[in-house]
């Protein structure tokens, strides 16, 4: 899992996203103003370190936002 101090700009854009819902990359790159291919290359790391997951091919949603505290127990 990433930790909140490894996210910029577009990560925060995209978890904000994918706390609404489900996204697909040209959808995110529309409406957040990044490139489709910087969209997916991003999504493609959160999904890499387990934050999120592509559920159909393009569709991706949220597994656990890096911004939320964890309980240190877990």
């Amino acid at each position: 899992m990433l930790d909140s101090e490894d996210l910029g700009p577009a990560d925060e854009k995209l978890l904000d996203m994918l706390n609404e819902g489900r996204v697909t990359a040209p959808y995110a790159s529309e409406k957040t103003g990044y490139s489709l291919q910087y969209v997916r290359d991003r999504l493609g790391r959160l999904v890499e370190h387990g934050n999120a997951r592509k559920v159909y091919e393009g569709l991706y949603e949220l597994v656990e936002d890096p911004r939320e505290e964890r309980d240190p127990d877990e």
